[in-house]
């Protein structure tokens, strides 16, 4: 796996924070919006060649049964820590349960 990072590279931001959510919080909802157009001509847009800078994320996930919304939030940020690191500027976080959605059937 030594080539690992050099393949995540090639991928987009929401491909690869797509990937590291899905894997680690086995989602069965999971949607990553590209909302970085509208923050256009902010410093943490201006100054990335890549512009994937910020994301609306929606996650469903058995997961988050019995965390607190606070800690579902962290759960999220430490998966997505390479990326903050990287480039990704922020994030706007929906996180449920199936229950909570209604998904009991």
């Amino acid at each position: 796996m030594g080539s690992r990072a050099g393949a995540n590279m090639l991928l987009s931001r929401a491909n690869r924070i797509k990937t590291k959510l899905q894997s680690a919080l086995e989602a069965t909802i999971l949607e990553v919006e590209d909302v970085s157009y509208q923050h256009a001509g902010h410093a943490g847009v201006k100054d990335n060649p890549n512009n994937e800078t910020h994301f609306n994320l929606k996650i469903v996930s058995g997961k988050f049964d019995g965390q607190t919304l606070v800690k579902r939030h962290r759960m999220v940020y430490e998966l997505l820590a390479d990326e903050l690191e990287s480039g990704l500027h922020a994030v706007s976080i929906q996180a449920k349960t199936p229950k909570e959605i209604g998904g009991s059937g």
